[in-house]
């Protein structure tokens, strides 16, 4: 007897649940679509919605010094305050600063940001794609009014900071690590909030490169800092250092997005800083000890002796046998963990710093849950939370709650034991 046809409605569901699950052909197809519909958006927020003006000029301001002549960076000023960031951000800006007359024209400004974000969502996608994530998680990269309001309406300095963040995140997954150092290393040139995944750039080098080609990586990078920072630091070097690097910033409680319902006092107060310092060091070494190091196979604790004489704790073969189990999927999670474990624990996020965590969201809580019914509410929330201006003390505790949340949700959905690569390509091979 033939079977009985499958009802028409069944094979819609089903054809619609293959290409959101990466199942169909056409599945290859949404990111471009995706990516195409939102060069569309970007176009019409730039002609309907007006520049909001906060950083740039300031930005200009402390170009224009540069470019007259000025190397002490204690002197370099704008109507913001002082140049408080790395060399590789005043190049930058005075790349711009020359393509747009002198910071006049805001307009090209606009459009070239525009580039730079479509450029940092088609990285975003390539990196996503590369971690075998499911097209239905894609729209949510193009979704985020706040994301497109930072690039296109502000034009900080966070914009170039997370392109070369996905830059470094790209060439790790292909397994180039001197192009990944590089973009690394000029991504903390522009702003230290990449020094938040500098832990998870240590453990990818040292576990996909081995011991002594991981530390002549970190003396490359090492080196870039220095040669882009020579002309400030002959002028003034601990001018140079401590406004470019300023880990004791004061901050300001009008402008906190994160901790603004616990009050101005405490948010304000030593104890709450040292606090989040301690909370920090613990969890990135929870994290370090319990999920980054696993492909390594042993303690931490069996490895220090060796790192403290300069000597690799792996002979050549069980280096490349730990280098295969460093890939895409693996550098993606740890870079990404390590950026928002730093997020949860900062003594205050700015609107701008949404540019390290919006898309760094959706793919942490689908890597931990593997469910569209757990992402989609937790994003939702937190762009919500991220719109609302200024912030509240409902919408602090969302944003709070969310990290935290994807934290915890990350920690226990990656406890996976180390799968060894031929068996990895055998189970994929069985599931297609």
């Amino acid at each position: 007897m033939s079977q009985p046809a499958t009802p028409i409605h069944t094979q819609a569901i089903r054809f619609v649940s293959d290409v959101a699950n990466g199942r169909h052909a056409l599945s290859k197809l949404i990111p471009v679509a995706v990516w195409l519909v939102d060069a569309v958006l970007c176009g019409l927020i730039i002609w309907k919605i007006p520049y909001t003006e906060i950083d740039w000029v300031a930005y200009m301001e402390q170009v224009s010094q540069f470019v007259s002549g000025e190397r002490d960076y204690t002197k370099m000023e704008g109507g913001t305050g002082p140049l408080v960031y790395p060399a590789a951000h005043l190049y930058t800006y005075t790349g711009l600063y020359y393509l747009t007359d002198e910071g006049k024209n805001i307009f090209l400004a606009q459009q070239i940001f525009t580039v730079l974000y479509m450029a940092t969502l088609a990285l975003v996608m390539l990196c996503y794609w590369q971690a075998k994530v499911p097209p239905y998680i894609f729209p949510l990269l193009v979704l985020s009014k706040r994301l497109h309001s930072v690039f296109i309406l502000r034009c900080f300095n966070d914009c170039f900071a997370v392109f070369f963040l996905w830059l470094t995140i790209y060439f790790f997954q292909r397994r180039y690590w001197t192009f990944g150092s590089f973009a690394y290393t000029w991504g903390l040139g522009i702003k230290m909030s990449l020094l938040l995944v500098l832990p998870a750039v240590g453990v990818i080098l040292f576990l996909g490169r081995g011991f002594h080609a991981s530390l002549r990586l970190a003396w490359l990078m090492a080196q870039v800092q220095f040669a882009i920072a020579i002309p400030f630091l002959a002028k003034n070097p601990r001018g140079y250092l401590s406004r470019a690097f300023e880990l004791s910033r004061q901050f300001k409680f009008e402008w906190t997005v994160n901790w603004r319902m616990l009050g101005e006092e405490f948010f304000l107060s030593k104890p709450f800083s040292l606090l989040l310092l301690a909370s920090h060091a613990t969890v990135l070494l929870i994290f370090i000890v319990a999920r980054w190091l696993r492909p390594a196979d042993r303690p931490l604790s069996a490895l220090i002796p060796s790192f403290l004489r300069f000597k690799s704790p792996f002979n050549p073969s069980e280096e490349r046998r730990i280098s295969h189990h460093i890939n895409p999927q693996y550098v993606m999670t740890t870079i990404l963990s390590a950026n928002i474990i730093g997020l949860l624990f900062a003594r205050s996020l700015h609107y701008q710093f949404y540019a390290y965590l919006a898309w760094a969201t959706p793919y942490l809580l689908w890597r931990a849950t593997r469910s569209a019914f757990v992402v989609l509410p937790l994003w939702l929330a937190q762009e919500w939370a991220w719109n609302v201006f200024p912030s509240t003390d409902r919408s602090s505790s969302v944003v709070v709650n969310v990290l935290l949340i994807t934290v915890v949700l990350v920690y226990i959905g990656t406890d996976e034991p180390v799968v060894p690569p031929q068996a990895r390509k055998d189970a994929e091979a069985k599931n297609k």
